[in-house]
């Protein structure tokens, strides 16, 4: 009966140790996301033309505490292992915030010439952003699915925001409907693995699935599949990659690489804290696994993109290729978990700098020409050199051709799987190097429109570009070159230590 009464009795509740500079970047993005709504339900029409500066203000503002913890290093763990942030976290938030910056400059002349509703595309967007930025530090399966669906639902909103074009409703329907059975995917496989590993920590789940082995219940094998098969969606990879070329076609440009960048990119964050944190100690599972989604991903995106005649979907179906290339480094997981994982993170920050860099001179094109065809960059040099340049140092990076970052990325993936000395390993570097040289046709092919075709219209006379959408194409520009004349800039600070369950 005593024993009774006590698991009657309430549990005194012990309020959980905030770190206030830890959630600093949360803290400022949540409070851009009000200041955004009550500027907008305020001002109304009055306020589009602030939405934008004080986007990009406060997104400015969300780096100051990122620096702050970078200088003081550490890392910070809160709500007993659930949040920490670390510098992994670190750098991913700070790709997570300079990408939506750089975003909204992509975005000031487009949606403010176009017939959209500016102020809620937005506020929007930092309320992703938010969502992005928990993800980071997320350890927990609550924490993760809530963040996957904070930065998802206004995303989907985002891909359809040309309200009278049938194109921007078809790919905001199909991005909603995916990602709706994407979630009960990921969901179901979650339930599974909280019913297994009791407990929502990544950490606790790994010990408990390290406790049980490979001696038995064929559900903690069903769980990982569907888990990571929510996630795929998520990233595109193939065979769950249907909705993204038409999503990316259909979607206002700015929406397109706000998802092929950042989007994408929290997608793999996501992958990276459940499969190094908690999966990583069922390696016979996940890496076959990988081994499947990574070669698909890569072979089949780089085909397809052999046949478009568009740029945007061609991008689309590259970013499903670049997507396989990530995941190259989980197949060997196992063998090199710090490596791989830093591979992982370095590819994903320089694939963010020249894929941005890509999508804005196609909007800088496209002012210009009103299309995203191929054709339609033809004798770009002659007319916008500066952009067509920049085009072609993007695509080469793209390709890995050095020194640009795309090079450091590429190589950083053939030296985990090399390194590692598993047949999985080396035959997914074999492939991945195939696919490299199937991918540079493509490319290749736009710079050769650009650099030795004629205008299709005849019409050379020099455009002028908007401040915003130059910045936008300088800063990404920079940091491709940077990023592969100095890579020691990323690997210095994603050498983390050994990982939560100890060196392997």
């Amino acid at each position: 009966m005593t024993s009774l009464l006590a698991q009657l009795l309430p549990v005194p509740f012990e309020a959980p140790t905030l770190d206030a500079l830890a959630l600093g970047p949360e803290i400022v993005l949540s409070l851009l996301f009000v200041v955004l709504l009550l500027l907008d339900s305020i001002k109304l029409e009055r306020a589009r033309a602030l939405m934008p500066a004080v986007a990009n203000i406060g997104f400015l503002l969300a780096l100051i505490p990122l620096l702050a913890l970078a200088a003081d290093g550490g890392v910070r763990i809160m709500f007993g292992g659930s949040y920490v942030v670390d510098s992994m976290a670190l750098i991913l938030k700070a790709m997570f915030i300079v990408t939506a910056y750089v975003i909204v400059l992509l975005s000031t002349n487009y949606m403010a010439e176009g017939d959209y509703w500016e102020s809620e595309y937005y506020t929007l967007m930092a309320c992703s952003v938010l969502g992005m930025v928990v993800m980071a530090s997320s350890r927990d399966l609550i924490g993760i699915f809530v963040a996957l669906e904070l930065l998802s639902i206004p995303a989907y909103m985002l891909a359809g925001w040309r309200k009278g074009d049938s194109g921007s409703n078809e790919a905001g329907m199909k991005y909603y409907l995916m990602g709706v059975f994407a979630s009960a995917v990921l969901l179901y496989g979650m339930s599974l693995i909280f019913g297994v590993g009791g407990s929502t920590r990544l950490e606790d789940i790994a010990v408990r699935l390290a406790e049980i082995g490979d001696k038995g219940v064929p559900v903690v094998t069903l769980a990982i599949l569907f888990t990571l098969i929510g996630f795929a969606f998520k990233v595109s990879a193939v065979p769950f990659h249907s909705w993204a070329p038409d999503t990316y076609e259909g979607a206002p440009t700015p929406v397109t690489a706000f998802l092929a960048v950042a989007s994408k990119a929290a997608g793999f964050v996501a992958l990276i804290n459940i499969v190094y944190f908690c999966f990583i100690v069922r390696g016979d599972i996940i890496q076959p696994v990988f081994f499947v989604l990574a070669v698909l991903s890569m072979t089949v995106g780089n085909l397809i993109a052999l046949r478009q005649t568009n740029v945007v979907r061609m991008l689309a179906y590259s970013g499903i290729a670049q997507a396989g290339f990530m995941l190259a480094p989980f197949v060997v997981a196992d063998e090199l978990p710090i490596a791989s994982r830093q591979a992982v993170v370095v590819y994903l920050v320089i694939y963010a700098a020249m894929n941005l860099g890509a999508f804005a001179v196609v909007i800088a094109v496209a002012r210009k020409t009103r299309s995203a065809e191929i054709d339609s960059f033809g004798g770009l040099f002659s007319y916008m050199p500066g952009m067509a340049v920049a085009l072609t140092l993007f695509l080469a990076s793209l390709i890995g051709i050095p020194p640009l970052g795309g090079w450091y990325a590429k190589f950083g993936v053939f030296s985990v799987l090399i390194e590692a000395q598993t047949t999985l390993g080396l035959v997914t570097a074999l492939i991945m190097a195939v696919n490299t040289a199937i991918a540079a046709y493509y490319y290749l092919k736009v710079a050769r429109a650009m650099w030795f075709d004629d205008a299709p219209d005849g019409d050379t006379a020099p455009v002028r570009v908007p401040t915003a959408l130059t910045a936008a194409v300088v800063l990404a520009l920079i940091a491709t070159l940077v990023f592969g004349v100095l890579p020691g800039l990323l690997t210095n600070v994603t050498e983390y230590g050994p990982l939560a369950l100890g060196a392997r």
